[in-house]
């Protein structure tokens, strides 16, 4: 995908770079982070995880755990050019704080920690980066760990991502220093060949320009600094991925790191524009905004923090003219402005407040209730449909039943849950009427174990639990029909509805349907939505065991009504046991989430892992050699099978392994699991 690049940019967007720091855990973006800033002047020293003082993990659990759970926001100035620096979680569990931040940026920058090589989460990230247009640049942090095998690092790194995947620096002196390949003709490097590394780059770039290929070819070479625009173009469409060398500990490539991001790396008129829609659902047409501080206000809201103390705070990238305090701001397609009180850039925990924000800019505003993740900001009536194309977001599958400890607390709790659902697009909160119990699902343990610390910790508040649900689903697999005639007479006004209709499957994924066939009024067309509010209920309750059913189609064909006792409660009762009757004729099943799984352990641990997956029902897809002794083996099992499976991974690994799981698709449970399931909702009291 390419850009066109205006002919004369605005000298402050050209002056702005953003990039995310993503990758998986332990490649240390946190740190490299602190050293970014502490080189470029922003901070006095970098910060320590052990103590709890980096800017990136300023919330009070990072500090405990030390390790990142959100998306931290910085800004850091070198050589006159603001760099937007964004620091990710790597724990698969946060996905939801880490690839909004995509949104965010022309850069994404995956870290791969040297020691340990190429992680499932390195390659996730680089795929959604790809699939969002981004540039892509490859940071190899911890170079100067002992015994660490760099050639293996970068080869690695090629087949995994590709040919395109070039050394824009290599690692000099033992580790201690870096040397640049693409300014450079020759030098010394501990590996490989500056002299090969600034051929490989230069020919890479000039590939996409023909007359810069026709140049290189009479002239065998080219002065790097003439290839701006055709680097640009490169990067742009992934044609070129850098890789660069780097001790976030030493500080060995950190400035260098500094000069890549600033000389060669896009402003926010150079990067491909994201994918903006105007409109709705299929009529929704594509749309690219203007890096153009003069034209109207777009920007988009990547990320919400809500505080128990300081209220809800957005954080937002400009992707369209100004934003200034006392702007006046709609979001999406409300109908009722706010009013911009401050401007904030972050630094971490830190509000520094500012006077404008140009598009390329990462700033936040406060207090604005109104704000929500997604949410578009504009100051023009024409873009109230203007939204992003939205993210491939994992399904959230690991349940677990929640309560307060005080009664008549419920409300307060559902409050607080809110505000931690809105601030990550990966946990849901339901409450299920046939058990009355609030369900909250996220990705894995760690994420589900985070929320109850948050609720403890954060908000004061304490909880009770039951053990973990799996999200069964129920569907049907035959076509039946069903009827029920709903009357009752008890004095006064009675109640009457009849409803006759139809149940068939859908395929796998689809849903459900509700289509009205009723001809001649014998079910009055006020009474429709009544109908299907009642079928609805019945579907989200459950018939066979108590889990939402899923992938039908339900058509409402007959019926009757009656002048003074027909109601619209008639009609909701008549619909649901209707619906019940005729799922229980359907052929139901259970469905269960298969789930693909990836483990990360010694290869000395492989059989012992298979074994175990295969006595879960597990089916092994395959298995990779990693560096340094480790295998990853790819396999898909029921989710049902793996709940507290770090436990029993742990045994088989003397705690060396890890692993990480996303929702595949869902499938029939064995007729023994289907009558346990059935049993044990036998046993729940009759609606």
């Amino acid at each position: 995908m390419s850009s066109p690049v205006p002919a004369a940019v605005d000298p402050a967007i050209a002056a702005i770079r953003t990039l995310a720091l993503v990758g998986p855990a332990a490649a240390g973006k946190t740190m490299l982070a602190e050293a970014l800033l502490a080189r470029a002047g922003a901070i006095g020293a970098p910060g320590s995880l052990e103590r709890g003082t980096t800017v990136s993990d300023h919330d009070a659990l990072e500090r405990k755990l030390q390790h990142s759970l959100n998306t931290a926001v910085m800004h850091l100035t070198h050589e006159g050019v603001r760099l937007h620096l964004l620091d990710t979680p790597g724990a698969p569990d946060f996905v939801g704080q880490s690839l909004p931040a995509l949104e965010a940026v022309e850069t994404a920058a995956v870290v791969i920690n040297a020691a340990t090589g190429i992680e499932p989460m390195a390659v996730r990230m680089m795929e959604q980066a790809a699939a969002r247009h981004l540039d892509r640049l490859i940071i190899v942090n911890k170079i100067d760990a002992p015994g660490v095998d760099l050639p293996a690092v970068l080869a690695q790194i090629q087949a995994a991502f590709g040919k395109e995947c070039l050394p824009l620096n290599l690692p000099a002196a033992g580790g201690r220093e870096v040397v640049d390949c693409f300014y450079n003709r020759s030098g010394s490097a501990d590996f490989s060949s500056v002299e090969a590394a600034h051929r490989a780059l230069v020919e890479q770039v000039v590939e996409v320009d023909g007359d810069f290929v026709e140049r290189y070819l009479n002239d065998g070479d080219v002065d790097a600094s003439e290839l701006h625009a055709p680097l640009e173009e490169a990067l742009r469409q992934g044609h070129l991925i850098p890789v660069c060398f780097v001790s976030a500990r030493s500080g060995a490539g950190v400035r260098e790191l500094l000069d890549v991001i600033v000389r060669l790396l896009p402003n926010p008129a150079e990067g491909n524009p994201p994918d903006f829609l105007r409109g709705e659902g299929a009529e929704a047409q594509p749309m690219h905004a203007t890096p153009d501080p003069a034209q109207h206000v777009l920007a988009h809201v990547f990320k919400v923090a809500v505080d128990p103390y300081v209220g809800k705070l957005g954080v937002l990238r400009v992707h369209q003219g100004t934003i200034t305090p006392n702007s006046l701001l709609y979001v999406g397609d409300g109908r009722k402005p706010f009013k911009v009180g401050h401007l904030f850039m972050l630094q971490g925990k830190e509000h520094v407040e500012v006077p404008r924000a140009v598009p390329g800019d990462i700033c936040a505003v406060a207090k604005v209730e109104a704000l929500h993740y997604d949410a578009v900001l504009h100051d023009a009536a024409e873009d109230d449909h203007i939204h992003l194309a939205p993210l491939p977001f994992p399904t959230p599958v690991h349940g677990l039943a929640i309560e307060p400890k005080r009664r008549g607390d419920e409300q307060r709790l559902w409050e607080i849950l809110g505000k931690l659902v809105e601030e990550d697009p990966c946990l849901k909160v339901e409450h299920v009427a046939a058990t009355n119990e609030t369900l909250v699902y996220g990705l894995g343990e760690l994420h589900l174990r985070i929320l109850l610390d948050r609720l403890r910790e954060v908000h004061r508040f304490e909880v009770n639990t039951r053990p973990p649900r799996v999200a069964y689903r129920e569907t049907v697999t035959a076509r039946a029909e069903g009827h029920h005639r709903h009357k009752k007479q008890s004095g006064g006004a009675g109640q009457f509805g009849e409803v006759f209709l139809r149940v068939e499957p859908l395929p796998r994924g689809a849903g459900f349907e509700f289509v009205d066939e009723v001809k001649g009024g014998a079910i009055p067309g006020t009474f429709i939505p009544a109908v299907e509010k009642g079928v609805r209920e019945a579907l989200a309750a459950g018939v066979i065991a108590g889990h939402p059913v899923v992938d039908i189609r339900v058509t409402v064909h007959d019926g009757k009504s009656h002048s003074v006792d027909s109601k619209e409660i008639a009609f909701v009762t008549a619909g649901r046991k209707a619906v019940i009757a005729a799922i229980q004729e359907a052929r139901p099943i259970v469905l269960e989430p298969i789930v693909d799984v990836e483990i990360m352990a010694p290869e000395a641990a492989t059989g012992d892992i298979t074994g175990d997956l295969a006595s879960r029902r597990g089916q092994v897809a395959g298995t990779d050699a990693q560096l340094a002794g480790q295998m990853r083996v790819r396999a898909q099992a029921p989710l049902a099978e793996l709940m507290a499976y770090q436990n029993r991974l742990n045994a088989l690994t003397s705690g060396q392994g890890r692993y990480t799981v996303a929702l595949s698709h869902y499938e029939a449970v064995p007729p023994q699991v289907q009558q346990q399931l059935m049993g044990q909702h036998r046993l729940a009291p009759d609606d």
